[in-house]
């Protein structure tokens, strides 16, 4: 089964984070990343698809972080 995860963040080095960090835990780059201004907070933020198999059905309880 193949999950999916979608990470945001403001354009800092704390998305490079995230996105090494979902990638050191075995997900995979899925598409190209975003990149777009947010005018509610006035920053510039950044967004990454994600996916990952995993060996158990999927259910929509499930923390996709912690998988």
């Amino acid at each position: 089964m193949k999950i999916y995860r979608f990470l945001t963040e403001d354009d800092t080095s704390a998305f490079c984070h995230k996105v090494s960090d979902a990638l050191s835990k075995g997900w995979e780059l899925y598409g190209t990343p975003t990149y777009a201004f947010d005018q509610a907070n006035g920053v510039m933020r950044c967004g990454q698809a994600v996916t990952k198999e995993i060996d158990k059905p999927y259910s929509p309880d499930m923390t996709l972080g912690q998988e």
